[in-house]
């Protein structure tokens, strides 16, 4: 009976985050036509942040309830699946443009926020500390200074060249994206938690479940958004908050669940954490080949991310 419920809940879930992240995505957009800021910005800002509220809200909770494993996992699987699986999958439907020099800052923090998980994991072994994290949180907060102060600096010269029109109607597109952006974490906690209860029943372990059913619950929002986006040729638009959403996921993410708990890392995430140093660094570099993600690399992408999915589930 608890199976049927959870199954349901599932189903729900999923329905709720299509339809939530279509008016979040449309009502993002406007926003920054409105108030003539680049789309990339927003797409590495409001956008990002919103779709991964439900890896804020997943990890704290492990962190509160002990459970960092989870917390750790659910942070580099949800990563891995966003730059390996929703890109490549998404390239394979809509070859993605990528303008990397417009990225490469953003790119960067990311790549230097994976790599510093990277030597936190490595150095301090069995339990990262407070202050450790507490650093991740810092480096946030500098990284969005100097972006907002990037995009109120640039708004009017590059909104221009993207031929916006004037503001009009910004309450309503702002209204919109907050309820699309609360409707998406609705829509993501009633996936993850009933994915969850199911996976439970099977028997699954911590890491395992983060990698796997809870970092790809949470990163829904990214697929459906990230689909949308391609689709309606606003590939730079996605790049930009997945990209986003990865450094958010480390340095804001990790760094308060690491605040509130010493991470405690279990076996295996070393290896986690290499694979996704080595897919960040192999999407930009494919992006920055010819830019733009053609479908046989998102098809490589896709390799490698069902690989590591083997390796992980494999008894």
């Amino acid at each position: 009976m608890q199976t049927a419920m959870d199954l349901g809940l599932l189903v729900l879930g999923l329905a709720l985050l299509v339809q939530s992240a279509k008016i979040f995505v449309d009502a993002s957009v406007d926003i920054a036509r409105r108030l003539r800021i680049p789309r990339l910005i927003i797409g590495l800002t409001i956008v990002a942040m919103g779709t991964s509220a439900p890896e804020v809200v997943i990890s704290v909770s492990a962190a509160v309830s002990g459970a960092t494993d989870l917390a750790v996992a659910n942070v580099i699987g949800s990563n891995l699946f966003n730059l390996m699986f929703i890109v490549g999958f998404c390239a394979l439907l809509y070859p993605i443009a990528v303008k990397t020099a417009k990225i490469s800052r953003d790119y960067w923090v990311s790549v230097a926020a994976t790599l510093a998980l990277f030597a936190m994991l490595a150095f301090f072994g069995e339990v990262i500390p407070r202050w450790a994290s507490a650093i991740l949180l810092a480096g946030f907060v500098v990284y969005m200074f100097v972006l907002v102060r990037h995009a109120v600096k640039n708004k009017t010269d590059e909104a221009e060249e993207e031929g916006t029109k004037p503001p009009k109607g910004l309450v309503i597109s702002i209204v919109l994206a907050i309820v699309g952006a609360g409707l998406i974490v609705l829509g993501g906690q009633l996936t993850v938690n009933s994915a969850v209860n199911i996976a439970t029943t099977i028997g699954i372990t911590e890491r395992v479940i983060g990698l796997t059913i809870v970092a790809m619950g949470t990163s829904l929002p990214e697929v459906v958004t990230t689909l949308i986006a391609c689709k309606k040729k606003e590939g730079e638009f996605a790049i930009g908050f997945i990209v986003g959403s990865s450094v958010f996921n480390i340095m804001f993410v990790l760094g308060l669940a690491g605040v509130v708990a010493p991470l405690a890392i279990g076996d295996g995430v070393i290896f986690d954490i290499s694979v996704l140093t080595f897919g960040t660094l192999m999407f930009f570099f494919l992006a920055k080949s010819s830019q733009k993600v053609v479908r046989a690399e998102g098809l490589a992408m896709l390799l490698v991310f069902f690989a590591y999915m083997t390796i992980v589930l494999w008894p």
